[in-house]
């Protein structure tokens, strides 16, 4: 996803958020998905930031079967993430997806 289009999700997508994530929806009118990611600068060092980066991605690729299709997804990593078990961010983006009513 460009730039362009997390500034599109997030002024007219939805957002819940939790202890560790953010998470925007936005409908793409297409039969798949899209998974945006964003960590700031204030989480951490490069280090930290792809590690959560990674979690997410693959949390996300483990259980991409159980969301609904045709979503921009944008995902964004709190402070609180750092440092959090994979089984942690896991929960955390099922809890969203089940927040936002997006998980089947």
């Amino acid at each position: 996803m460009k730039n362009k289009d997390f500034q599109i999700i997030y002024k007219e997508g939805k957002s819940y958020a939790n202890k560790y994530l953010v998470m925007y929806i936005r409908e793409n009118n297409t039969d798949h998905n899209r998974l945006g990611i964003s960590v700031s600068k204030k989480v951490g060092n490069s280090i930290v930031r792809h590690r959560l980066t990674r979690l997410i991605r693959e949390s996300y690729r483990l259980q991409e079967e159980h969301f609904k299709r045709g979503l921009d997804i944008v995902v964004i990593a709190k402070n609180s993430a750092k440092g959090k078990s994979y089984h942690d961010i896991e929960s955390a983006l099922l809890h969203l997806g089940s927040l936002h009513e997006i998980i089947e």
